[in-house]
């Protein structure tokens, strides 16, 4: 192989998309690029080049030290953010490869779009928007872009990731849902990324909760979607064992969500063949579950919110959590010389509030308890960087 140039020639690759994506995927070739000018790569293109770029990060990693929805002092079974990401991504790229959309892209968007949560889950979020409400309150996904246009350190010459535009468009969509669901159509890998989220979200609330004894089977088949999921499992195996059982149902409630997803999809996309991205954004084309499925979701996402989020196991492990964050936010906003080095430099530019915010959202559920235990135990003198 000759070493004086790049690998292969990338027109191949924008060749190769051709043949394999609709004219409705986001295309490598169609790509506006990024904020910093950098060289086509000799082999990957620009999405894989994001892929790479977010699963290399910092804050990836830290996913697997931030739990979903029960902290680690409930067990260590449940899922984490890292673990629910790589469930999100195979979703996605699933419905990516049958709906022949780009997988690099909708990797990317999956990968990246829990990045920005901080740490005890649902718990640390609503605490911390409380705490800067002063300064337009805490969103997760927003906090996604902070991390990898600013807070990532990868580079020399730039601060960030210096990721596509169109993977991060596709967070900001993320970041404003409302204004997002009017008028022009998010890309449509943006829209499934969305859309494998919310299946594996649920279904997997649905598998932890069962396995800690928060929920049983009984109590779930009063909900429509159960009993279907449930009657395929039956249909499928007839009856087993709790723990088999609870395996089947998961999976079943995952296809069941994706097949109807895909149905409709499939349906709706028939009239954009020969479209471009851009005319089905144009078009305002989003991809949805059919009208009785989407009323059994609602109908479980409901229940797992009243019997599972507020469940009284879980109440005084997120008022402990709670406190931690608060604690930690009241007294690194009244000393901020307790802030490490780099925020500290930070808030020479952004309001303080926001500042500290930041270093909590960034922090495991462990090095916040870490931090926390150190605000009496330390020599007053500044806290860990993460």
């Amino acid at each position: 192989m000759s070493t004086g140039g790049p690998l292969i020639d990338l027109r191949r690759y924008a060749d190769r998309e051709h043949l394999l994506l609709a004219s409705y995927a986001m295309h490598s070739s169609d790509s506006a690029g990024r904020a910093q000018h950098e060289p086509p790569h000799a082999y990957r293109g620009p999405y894989g080049r994001d892929r790479d770029r977010i699963l290399h990060s910092s804050a990836f990693r830290r996913l697997s030290g931030k739990m979903q929805v029960f902290t680690g002092e409930m067990g260590t079974y449940h899922r984490t953010r890292l673990t629910h990401t790589f469930e999100v991504a195979s979703v996605a790229r699933t419905l990516a490869r049958v709906l022949r959309l780009n997988e690099d892209l909708t990797e990317a968007l999956a990968l990246m779009h829990d990045i920005g949560h901080p740490p005890y889950g649902h718990c640390g979020e609503d605490v911390l928007s409380e705490c800067m409400a002063g300064v337009g309150g805490f969103s997760h996904n927003q906090f996604a872009l902070t991390i990898v246009e600013e807070l990532e350190q990868r580079y020399h010459a730039f601060a960030g990731l210096n990721l596509s535009a169109e993977t991060l468009a596709g967070q900001d969509t993320r970041a404003h849902k409302s204004e997002a669901a009017v008028g022009r159509a998010p890309l449509l890998e943006v829209q499934i990324v969305d859309a494998a989220d919310s299946i594996a979200y649920d279904a997997h609330d649905v598998d932890d909760a069962l396995q800690m004894g928060l929920l049983s089977i009984d109590s779930l088949s009063e909900l429509a979607i159960i009993r279907r999921a449930m009657d395929r499992v039956r249909q499928k195996a007839g009856n087993l064992p709790m723990g088999p059982t609870r395996q089947l149902l998961v999976h079943e409630l995952i296809d069941l969500q994706v097949s109807d997803l895909l149905q409709i999809a499939v349906e709706l996309l028939q009239t954009a063949q020969g479209m471009s991205a851009d005319h089905v954004r144009d078009a305002g084309i989003r991809l949805h579950h059919s009208d009785s499925l989407a009323t059994e979701r609602r109908e479980l996402e409901r229940f797992l919110f009243d019997a599972v989020y507020r469940h009284p196991r879980l109440l005084p492990v997120r008022e402990s959590a709670a406190h931690r964050v608060s604690v930690l936010f009241g007294t690194l906003t009244r000393n901020p010389m307790r802030l490490p080095l780099r925020f500290r430099r930070r808030a020479e530019l952004v309001p303080l509030a926001r500042v500290v915010g930041e270093y909590i959202a960034g922090m495991t559920d462990r090095f916040c308890d870490e931090q926390f235990a150190s605000l009496d135990h330390s020599t007053g003198g500044p806290l860990a960087d993460w």
